[in-house]
């Protein structure tokens, strides 16, 4: 494809960082731009296989701490609702209730009336966003479970809690978002670099280590990830190399 196509059909001002990074090269700016689409779709097995196993293993936890199977739905009613949500900025006294989680579930459900599906927990649970499970790491969320949160991971190293964890998992839910709405990941300012790329990878390991140690095993075969940032970092080898030689 010419670069004017390129550039009219990806936009001037989306393109631009990119052939800033790429020594104002056309050609280094698509290779780039298809190296960045590359290291994050590599991202999307991994994060499909951690949000199931996170959202799976929140509902074993939770079904057990509630004793209920369909602690979701009765929940809206329970904890999602609790008078501590509704609390007071000391600073400017507007008063603000957090209804997150319950908002979430409401919308689940209207969902799946609108398509004609019969409301299950299991639809719902299936419905709900990585932001819906990371939330129940949040300070308040969490004290209302009293920690049950955290039992999900049973191989967190020692002195990590739940600031960690919630940590973590920000970093992945921002990071995951970023991909979905096809924003880049390879650079640092106008630079290319996946410094934080990469941390974000060392993240979810992380998770999913911490959860059992089988799963970063589990997942070897179908990850992509560094591979595929060795091969965008070579954009940038070639472009210093044509500096300096």
């Amino acid at each position: 494809m010419q670069f004017i196509k390129f550039k009219h059909y990806f936009s001037s001002a989306r393109i631009s960082r990119y052939y800033e990074a790429s020594g104002n090269s056309e050609q280094k700016t698509i290779k780039l731009y298809k190296a960045n689409l590359a290291v994050s779709k590599s991202f999307h097995p991994l994060l499909v296989i951690f949000e199931v196993i996170l959202r799976n293993r929140i509902n074993e936890v939770f079904t057990s701490y509630f004793g209920d199977p369909d602690w979701i739905l009765n929940q809206k009613k329970g904890f999602m609702v609790d008078p501590s949500l509704t609390y007071t900025y000391k600073k400017t006294g507007i008063v603000k209730t957090n209804r997150f989680l319950l908002n979430q579930v409401n919308l689940a459900e209207n969902r799946l009336i609108k398509n004609g599906i019969v409301i299950t927990s299991g639809k719902i649970i299936s419905e709900q966003t990585l932001g819906f499970w990371t939330d129940l790491f949040e300070v308040h969320h969490y004290k209302l479970l009293k920690g049950n949160p955290i039992k999900i991971f049973t191989s967190l190293p020692a002195g990590f809690g739940r600031k960690e964890v919630n940590d973590e998992l920000d970093k992945v839910r921002r990071f995951r978002n970023r991909i979905n709405h096809n924003e880049p990941i390879c650079f640092k300012g106008n630079t290319i670099d996946f410094t934080e790329t990469r941390e974000v990878y060392n993240s979810i390991i992380n998770l999913l280590s911490w959860i059992d140690p089988e799963l970063p095993k589990f997942i070897r075969d179908i990850d992509m990830i560094k591979q595929n940032i060795k091969k965008a970092e070579k954009i940038k080898l070639h472009f210093i190399q044509r500096l300096y030689y």
